[in-house]
């Protein structure tokens, strides 16, 4: 039975991931801070699809917590097939009226931890000529608003460079690029826009798992999102700044 190891799996996207692959017959690792949260999910998953849940609490913003991850990654007893790179959150507020040690942290969550996993599942996949890595990114990577922008921007870019290594070593690398999606990463903008803005979290990770069996490097699973992601990347960058700060105002808390 393959095995699938889920960062930030007890919520959100990384718990809509873990159903679905347990749905699928895939064992589970999975990883997020509430240990009470995750032998929860892990005991629903277990009893719902008879699978195996292995609950590995972790802070991956702490760099020995995120290397016991990475160890779990890379053993070769116990072999990882699939990683969902997803855990990590939002700083609501603007650049300067945040703590910069909260910038560091979204910054270490997002991408390091991302660099860190798939650094290791990248060498014990290739050895084995196969697995999956899927990055969650986001539209927000095109657009200009904040750290979090920033932050995909450079998940997807790397994801990218990614596939183009591994996937000569039969490892498939796939960043998962939503709009927004109810979950409680989100929860400060409930109400704040129009229902046409949101996704289906079940949804988002099924259209997601199919592209990431067809081997597509970037996912973006809905037609909406799949056009505003052409709009952003060919309208010009002034206008992109403009929109985002506007954007940035009507959302902020």
């Amino acid at each position: 039975m393959p095995t699938a190891l889920v960062t930030g799996g007890s919520a959100g996207i990384g718990l809509a991931f873990a159903r679905r692959l347990a749905a699928d017959g895939h064992d589970l690792v999975l990883v997020a801070r509430d240990a009470a949260r995750l032998e929860s999910v892990a005991a629903e998953l277990h009893a719902r699809h008879g699978v195996g849940c292995e609950v590995l609490p972790a802070d991956l913003a702490d760099r020995a917590a995120l290397q016991r991850v990475a160890d779990r990654v890379a053993e070769t007893a116990r072999p990882v097939d699939v990683l969902v790179n997803n855990a990590g959150f939002a700083l609501h507020a603007g650049f300067l009226r945040t703590d910069v040690a909260d910038q560091e942290r979204l910054l270490d969550v997002h991408c390091r931890a991302t660099l860190v996993l798939t650094h290791a599942a990248g060498r014990a996949m290739a050895e084995r000529g196969a697995g999956a890595v899927v990055n969650v990114s986001s539209v927000a990577g095109l657009m200009a608003t904040g750290t979090y922008s920033a932050a995909k921007a450079w998940t997807t870019a790397f994801s990218e460079a990614m596939s183009v290594e591994l996937g000569r070593r039969g490892v498939t690398v796939t960043a998962l690029c939503p709009g927004y999606v109810r979950t409680e990463l989100t929860s400060g903008l409930h109400g704040r826009l129009p229902e046409l803005a949101w996704v289906d979290a079940d949804r988002l990770v099924a259209r997601c798992l199919d592209d990431v069996r067809r081997g597509r490097v970037i996912s973006t699973p809905t037609l909406r999102y799949a056009a505003a992601t052409a709009l952003l990347r060919l309208a010009p960058r002034r206008a992109v700044r403009l929109a985002s700060g506007g954007f940035r105002r009507r959302t902020a808390r």
